[in-house]
């Protein structure tokens, strides 16, 4: 099971030190201040309604100078609020030597190739055994703080059953720095996922769903809404007149036998679950998403032992592959990639073999 705090690539911000943060309502926000406030605030800042709500209630939200403690109070697009944030608090999280497979290091920042299973932070699901016990271990006390809590500079997450590249602060001036990056949209990050059937422009189901149109190339182009489903509040879902827009966009790189495909994905937002909700709404869910690829599998006649390969694969067939972004410190440009996982490479020579 995913853990519902852990986001395919959201940003987790800069908002360890404290301060005031600035918000708009926005065009078709809800009536009531604190849905508008959780549609409204960044994400980087990592505020839940729960947090936002005990925020308004603690006089913590104010417009005009003046504090608003009623949650349910009426708001307008338009109207700015602003929003005192505490500094981060320092959580009881224990240092393990867990093997972390390091990419690069420097004073400011540690790049990390995550393997599959091991969630990026504590949560009462996974507390202990996760990306952050293992950085408190590797660096020590030369770690960052995000929303709240002292939490070891992440500044972007990846699911826990996803694997790839993963860029952390070491220290306060590398955080604001990449949050920045992140929230600008600048940070290069491209995927590998492994999907049911092959994405194509002249498909007439996919030109006709909402919010998907093909691009120069064949590059299809998925925007929507995305929010937490209304029922289960560990799935994201494809909404259209609330929620946080969402843009993702996809190119095939092989095609096997046409009931499969390996695409590259790359985003233009960061939300939470993004690749997985947007492909599985375009009906190219994931190979072995249990959680947004339903219990759709791949055709034995068609594949043979591919296909059984495929439909037993234990998660979501997604690697974080390419990772790029400007050195926050010396300004120095840097690029990285990290080779597929071996569950993953074996699945392609699989497919490719049937």
């Amino acid at each position: 099971m995913d853990d519902p705090f852990e986001d395919d690539e959201e940003s987790a911000g800069a908002f360890a030190t404290g301060g005031t943060l600035t918000v708009t309502i926005g065009e078709d926000a809800p009536a009531r201040l604190d849905k508008a406030l959780a549609a409204a605030v960044p994400e980087q800042a990592a505020l839940s309604r729960s947090r936002l709500m005990r925020m308004i209630a603690d006089g913590a939200v104010s417009r005009d100078g003046q504090a608003v403690t009623d949650p349910k109070a009426k708001v307008a697009e338009g109207q700015v609020y602003q929003l005192r944030l505490d500094p981060a608090i320092a959580v009881e999280t224990l240092a393990e030597a867990i093997p972390l497979t390091v990419i690069w290091e420097d004073a400011d920042l540690i790049v990390i190739d995550k393997p599959a299973g091991m969630v990026v932070h504590p949560a009462p699901g996974s507390p202990s055994g996760t990306l952050v016990n293992a950085l408190l271990h590797h660096c020590g006390d030369t770690l960052s703080g995000i929303g709240g809590e002292r939490r070891p500079g992440i500044v972007h997450r990846i699911d826990k059953d996803t694997t790839g590249l993963l860029v952390v602060a070491k220290s306060d001036r590398a955080h604001h720095g990449l949050a920045r990056q992140f929230e600008d949209h600048s940070v290069n990050r491209r995927y590998l996922a492994v999907v049911h059937g092959v994405p194509q422009a002249g498909d007439p189901r996919l030109r006709g769903l909402r919010g998907i149109s093909f691009e120069a190339g064949g590059i299809l182009r998925i925007a929507t809404g995305l929010a937490r489903h209304k029922t289960d509040r560990q799935r994201q879902a494809v909404v259209w007149e609330t929620g946080r827009h969402a843009v993702t966009r996809a190119r095939v790189v092989e095609d096997f036998a046409a009931q499969a495909a390996l695409v590259e994905c790359w985003l233009e937002t960061g939300r939470t679950h993004q690749i997985r909700v947007h492909l599985a709404y375009a009906g190219h869910g994931l190979v072995g998403d249990q959680t947004y690829g339903g219990k759709r599998r791949l055709p034995v006649k068609a594949l043979g032992a591919a296909a059984e390969a495929a439909n037993s694969f234990p998660r979501q067939a997604l690697h974080a592959a390419t990772l790029g972004f400007l050195h926050p410190v010396s300004g120095q440009r840097l690029e990285f990639s990290a080779d597929l996982p071996e569950d993953m490479a074996r699945l392609l020579d699989a497919l490719r073999k049937g």
